[in-house]
């Protein structure tokens, strides 16, 4: 049994097959797909999707990092709109980017304190995305951090010393098809890190794991990523499941 802990598959790239690409994590073991947010476009069809199967699917609110703009409170107050309309189970994703344009990094910082706020008042946790930012990212969730802030680094990619600052902040490490990357690095990185602290993701339609990197990432290959973390700690696939399975659960309270 296996949770995806971050897919869209709710976009566009799964308009012609959707249906095929759920039997197809269904038949790989996967119970569970948790669905971030992107920006106020995808919040229709995240919603729809996850109504449409509310035992598979759980959705989660948010505003993406390289969505922030100028107009980021009008999008806010859409994501505040819909936050107080109906239950979500985490804010995400949300987090700092500057990888692909750091134009807006003041608005991106601000934006991300304001979402942490909403967190830690619904008692939810949150999904980070970050991406040359881990110092910046790290530095708000320190300034922030209170007994009710949680949440999980999504798509992992960091250092041994990295994973320890996350751990000591108390949140859980995703890791996804990036750890079957030749050149990721994360070969190192993973075996030193307690399966207690990680949750398992695919960051469909992004990200495939070998052998499919390149192309269109779905939550069926959830199991490829357990298979590698089974062989990088010497235990099975089947306690890969389990235990972060259970972790998952814990942290979103499904």
């Amino acid at each position: 049994m296996f949770v995806d802990t971050h897919s869209h598959i709710y976009s566009e790239e799964f308009s012609s097959d959707r249906d095929e690409v759920i039997a197809r994590g269904l038949m790989a073991g996967v119970k569970k797909i948790i669905l971030p947010n992107i920006d106020s476009s995808s919040i229709k069809p995240l919603l729809d999707l996850a109504s449409s199967r509310p035992e598979l699917f759980i959705p989660l609110l948010g505003l993406h990092p390289t969505s922030v703009k100028e107009d980021f409170r009008k999008e806010l107050e859409i994501m505040e709109y819909w936050l107080n309309k109906r239950k979500f189970t985490g804010i995400g994703e949300i987090g700092i980017d500057l990888y692909w344009d750091k134009t807006f990094i003041n608005e991106q910082i601000e934006a991300f304190r304001i979402q942490i706020g909403w967190a830690k008042k619904a008692g939810i946790p949150v999904v980070i995305h970050l991406r040359d930012s881990f110092d910046e990212v790290i530095e708000v969730i320190e300034q922030e951090k209170d007994e009710s802030l949680r949440g999980v680094f999504h798509s992992f990619g960091g250092t041994v010393e990295q994973a320890a600052q996350i751990i000591d902040l108390g949140f859980k490490i995703g890791i996804g098809g990036v750890v079957t990357f030749k050149n990721s690095g994360l070969d190192n990185v993973v075996p030193q890190i307690n399966l207690q602290h990680i949750i398992l993701e695919t960051d469909s339609p992004w990200l495939a794991p070998v052998p499919h990197r390149g192309k269109r990432n779905e939550s069926a290959y959830i199991s490829i990523v357990a298979a590698k973390v089974a062989s990088l700690h010497q235990i099975s696939v089947e306690e890969v499941g389990r235990i972060t399975t259970q972790n998952a659960k814990q942290l979103f309270g499904f």
